[in-house]
């Protein structure tokens, strides 16, 4: 391993940690996408495991687990080799599902459940409609020709990536067949182009 990245270690970190923080290094100093990659395949199937246990979810283990790597890529330059890699991103995916968990309690109220005023007046909550009217409709077509335009300013691979998710809606295994290249290279790269639409879409002086 190259000298330069021994610099500030702990020295009481394992032959794995030490090795992440290899990775690490060259995933900010070199923007190397491989040690992204090589990164997320290390800790991914435990990640979602852990996700799984705390969710009971797949779907939902799967959303948090790629979060999780998100967050974690997102504030690399703040980790610290005082200790493994592996501790702070656990920790991170951790809050995240927790923090995931809380809202949808909060968002578990039965629709169907009839509640009572302070006065004692019954409350029925009722579920809005899902049919539009033409104005309606008409405003959704807008944002959604205004959301095209947003994607066309992507970069080739990252639009693509986000019309065969979001559009024609493939799995990530199909999506990597398609485009040739690892599952976990298309799920870090769905999140960085997901984040790019964010930035691009803060940008508008016009609402979408």
């Amino acid at each position: 391993m190259d000298e330069k990245y021994l610099e500030g270690l702990n020295p009481l970190l394992s032959e794995k940690a030490v090795y992440d923080f290899h990775l690490i290094r060259r995933a900010i100093d070199e923007k190397d996408e491989t040690a992204y990659t090589e990164l997320m395949g290390r800790y991914r199937e435990s990640i979602f495991y852990m996700m799984l246990k705390m969710v009971r979810n797949g779907d939902d283990a799967e959303d948090l687990t790629i979060e999780a790597f998100g967050k974690a890529f997102k504030n690399l330059v703040q980790y610290t080799p005082n200790y493994a890699f592996s501790t702070w991103l656990f920790k991170i995916a951790t809050n995240n599902a927790i923090d995931f968990i809380r809202k949808q309690k909060l968002k578990a109220i039965s629709i169907d459940q009839q509640y009572e005023t302070a006065e004692g007046v019954p409350v029925t909550i009722e579920p809005k409609s899902t049919s539009l009217d033409p104005e309606e409709r008409y405003i959704k077509k807008q944002k959604q020709k205004a959301l095209r335009a947003i994607i066309e300013k992507l970069k080739p691979k990252y639009r693509m990536l986000v019309e065969l998710r979001f559009y024609k809606e493939l799995a990530y295994e199909e999506i990597a067949a398609e485009m040739k290249i690892p599952v976990g290279t298309v799920k870090a790269q769905l999140y960085r182009a997901k984040e790019l639409l964010f930035e691009i879409i803060k940008k508008q002086t016009e609402p979408i």
